[in-house]
């Protein structure tokens, strides 16, 4: 195995060529999490000494120092007692394993169905890297609950799948979500936002967002529901919400009957300021009857709005 150098592996460093690109350049600190196979009272500092616990990782690392806690995959999942407050600035959290595209990845954490979590990662810290993870919540508590929430600015999540409502009874809120985006200028590439593998029943949505200037590049969206009036995405304008871009994204909807699909992609709540939902590339709605509940605020290039733009259909024989 290549390194930075002799002995750097030892001292701290970490491989050229290994997940965390870039970053190992900024000359912070790395400290393992292998879940199957690491224990409570290590110190991280190398795979052969991987901690247990990703908020013990996170425990030892300094805001604004470019430090990374590494998940090894592996066939468990790191399941928090409570939600992961990710305050630390310029603090990365990087899954390794098989480079699956933003689904499935086997570095996960996962709320339990026996905890009651609202959410499981929550980031208030800016400049932050999450790469190769798959953070889910099927907590079965009757209450709103969701994956990821986003307060921080500037964050970039790559190659990730997060899903919240992993469980019928919180799928039944209209207040549940997958990732919830209050911060701005965030972005999003090759992730997977939802499941469609549990029933959506009230009029929630994956994704909500609230801060401006975030972007969703080359992403797949995931929902199941038959219910009228369910949405995929819901934008809550603020003064500062401006645009919310998506380029290259499916949107899909997974229901049993062919027949019924969910009402509209977009749910924009009625607000004074300006903003735009701005749709680049190739945008494709599977299981979605129209593009969005308020047109007047929807760019793209294409047929007429709720006119057949960008909704997908069978070919002919």
């Amino acid at each position: 195995m290549t390194t930075f150098g002799d002995m750097v592996y030892q001292l701290g460093g970490v491989p050229v060529g290994s997940a965390i690109g870039n970053i190992g350049l900024a000359g912070g600190d790395v400290y393992f999490v292998d879940v199957a196979n690491g224990l409570s009272a290590a110190t991280g500092n190398s795979p052969d000494a991987a901690n247990n616990s990703v908020l013990t990782a996170y425990g030892y690392t300094t805001s604004a120092k470019n430090d990374c806690v590494i998940l090894i995959a592996s066939g468990s999942a790191w399941s928090p007692a409570a939600s992961l407050a990710w305050a630390n600035s310029y603090t990365h959290l990087i899954g390794t394993g098989v480079p699956l595209p933003g689904e499935g990845a086997r570095a996960r954490i996962e709320a339990a169905a026996g905890s009651a979590l609202t959410s499981v990662l929550q980031v208030s810290g800016s400049g932050c890297l999450f790469s190769g993870l798959k953070i889910d919540n099927v907590a079965s508590a009757d209450a709103d609950n969701g994956a990821v929430i986003v307060t921080g600015g500037r964050n970039c999540f790559i190659n990730s799948m997060m899903f919240g409502m992993g469980h019928t009874t919180p799928a039944a809120r209209a207040g549940s979500y997958s990732v919830n985006v209050n911060g701005a200028e965030n972005y999003f590439e090759r992730c997977t936002i939802g499941t469609d593998t549990i029933l959506r029943a009230a009029a929630n949505s994956e994704l909500f967002v609230r801060g401006p200037r975030n972007s969703f590049r080359d992403c797949k969206f995931a929902s199941s529901s038959i219910t009228t009036g369910k949405f995929m995405v819901k934008i809550v304008p603020t003064i500062d919400t401006r645009s919310t871009i998506f380029e290259d994204c499916l949107f899909y909807n997974y229901r049993d009957d062919s027949s019924t699909k969910i009402t509209d992609c977009f749910n924009i709540a009625a607000g004074s300021s300006r903003y735009e939902v701005i749709l680049k590339g190739s945008i494709l709605l599977v299981g979605i009857t129209g593009l969005g509940n308020t047109l007047t605020h929807i760019y793209g290039a294409g047929a007429a709005p709720n006119s057949g733009m960008f909704l997908g259909t069978n070919p002919a024989a």
